[in-house]
């Protein structure tokens, strides 16, 4: 079960290439990443965020860089899984790819239980070479 959003994403990313530019495959290709380490809880992840990255959380949090890595560490919410269930926008502006996707998560917060379905909104940015997030707002997606 765990193989198929991962089969999804290879599908869509680059089954439906050429749809999307060179800049927003590699954006895709970030995302994946960062649900990927996010699930690992691998502090290589701050490496995806551009150092004045901005974090909106369904629960009505804010965070900044500082507090994400703070949180993070501290394992206050851990993710056992992240599926990617569509991509309803990707747009392309200059050096800026904005995306909006919808993902299921399970995981632990505080030592509870969670599961939801969640609404994103992404902003990246290129800085230099490489794609960085820069702002993710989230919102739940009741049933």
């Amino acid at each position: 079960m765990r193989f198929f959003p991962i089969l999804f994403l290879f599908c869509f990313v680059f089954g439906f290439s050429q749809n999307y530019s060179k800049d927003e495959k590699a954006v895709l290709l970030q995302v994946k990443k960062l649900d990927s380490l996010m699930m690992k809880n691998d502090v290589q992840i701050v490496d995806l965020f551009c150092s004045d990255v901005s974090f909106g959380h369904s629960n009505g949090w804010i965070q900044n860089l500082d507090d994400f890595k703070k949180d993070f560490t501290s394992k206050k919410v851990s993710y056992k899984e992240i599926i990617q269930l569509e991509i309803s926008e990707l747009k392309q502006f200059k050096n800026t790819v904005s995306i909006r996707r919808s993902v299921k998560v399970a995981g632990l917060y505080k030592n509870q239980d969670f599961e939801m379905k969640l609404a994103l909104f992404e902003i990246w940015l290129k800085k230099k070479s490489a794609w960085k997030l820069w702002s993710r707002q989230s919102v739940e997606i009741k049933p």
